[in-house]
């Protein structure tokens, strides 16, 4: 069976109007994309120069922002609240866990020696501070193979 062909090979000039009209779309949509509303708290991790030891064994993360507030698995939770379910983790966890405290980099210091004292009362007997990962430094990269 031989279906007709009457594809033709381009051969004129290509219209640049509608690759910029596309374009334009595209550039809109970045734009609006960057101002829409991001839901959630904004937790500002310090950042280190060098870089710091892990932790070993199971973790317990909790968060806290610049105003106080804590956070227990992505949800805000009031301090006797924590407590119990902290409770509960160390429980249920056959190793001792530690707690990383996803501290904001402007929250209080007393703030955060509290939570760990929290964790203290919950069974938690290390605790760590999140910070940002160190900025890979392109200079050091040359010297190591």
């Amino acid at each position: 069976m031989k279906f007709p062909r009457n594809a033709k090979i381009f051969r004129g000039q290509l219209d640049v109007v509608p690759f910029a009209g596309v374009f334009f779309l595209l550039v809109l949509f970045l734009l609006l994309a960057t101002l829409v509303y991001t839901p959630g708290v904004q937790i500002h991790l310090p950042g280190v120069a060098n870089e710091l030891p892990g932790v070993e064994g199971p973790t317990i993360a909790v968060a806290l922002d610049a105003r106080g507030q804590l956070y227990f698995e992505n949800q805000i939770i009031q301090e006797t609240n924590l407590l119990g379910r902290l409770r509960e983790a160390v429980n249920k966890s056959p190793q001792p866990l530690t707690l990383v405290m996803q501290a904001d980099q402007s929250a209080n210091y007393g703030m955060c020696v509290h939570l760990a004292e929290v964790a203290r009362a919950a069974g938690i007997k290390n605790a760590s501070w999140q910070t940002l990962p160190r900025v890979f430094n392109s200079s050091n990269s040359s010297a190591h193979p």
